[in-house]
């Protein structure tokens, strides 16, 4: 009686090693990889692993595996599954994508980086605490857009008002500005230690992250008007070309 071939549970059969060395060529979105089997399927329960099952893999016309999402930051995932390094830079884009492929590692790494954990808990944190933040830079590109015909620069009035006492003064202030009080755009006031300097850092970063080049400097007044409340009003000021 013959009895059957023993496999040492801890060795991998070579039809495996081999299937995990494999080449595989990946278009994400337009953007070319080369990477192992091993490298995608590093966590089998993630979606990235998944999209090479053969019921859902999709191909492009060259035969490489399809993925049908910007791949502009998939190099930094692939990094990650070869080396476990972490990105140094764009970490919340990395992060988005790392929570579309489910590679639950690496979105753990990121969020717990300096870098993300201050932007998640500290700045972003902050800002839900200013009204109408998110909108208030919708406006501003709005406007700064309608005022770009025929023009290199747009400039738009900007007021930031830290507490209720300013926005008092603030009242009192804009009647002498000279301009309108519906073309201001008017942040605050907000309950958060987080300055006006900070305010202001967080509108020209996310205005800047859109892609426009905008620089901030307060709103000088020729006229001979004294007040403090003056401080309040910033200029942004956008360049097109």
């Amino acid at each position: 009686m013959s009895l059957p071939d023993y496999k040492s549970p801890g060795k991998q059969s070579s039809a495996a090693v081999q299937s995990k060395s494999q080449v595989v060529q990946l278009n994400v979105g337009g953007h070319v990889f080369s990477t192992t089997l091993g490298t995608i399927r590093k966590f089998p329960n993630s979606t990235l692993a998944g999209l090479f099952n053969g019921s859902t893999k999709r191909m492009d016309s060259e035969g490489r595996h399809f993925v049908d999402r910007d791949g502009t930051y998939f190099g930094c995932i692939l990094e990650y599954l070869r080396m476990e390094k972490l990105p140094t830079e764009h970490l919340q884009e990395v992060h988005k994508e790392a929570l579309y492929y489910d590679i639950k590692p690496l979105v753990k790494a990121i969020e717990e980086t300096p870098q993300f954990f201050g932007e998640s808990v500290g700045r972003q944190q902050f800002l839900t605490r200013v009204p109408n933040y998110r909108e208030n830079l919708e406006v501003i590109v709005r406007v700064a857009r309608a005022e770009a015909i025929a023009s290199r620069y747009s400039n738009i009035i900007v007021c930031v008002v830290r507490t209720e006492e300013d926005l008092t003064r603030y009242n009192h202030a804009i009647d002498s500005l000279g301009t309108p009080r519906e073309s201001v755009v008017s942040f605050g006031p907000w309950k958060a230690p987080a300055s006006v300097e900070d305010l202001l850092d967080c509108v020209k970063l996310d205005i800047e992250a859109k892609g426009y080049k905008v620089k901030i400097q307060p709103h000088s007044i020729d006229k001979g008007f004294l007040f403090k409340s003056y401080d309040f009003f910033y200029k942004l000021i956008f360049t097109w070309w």
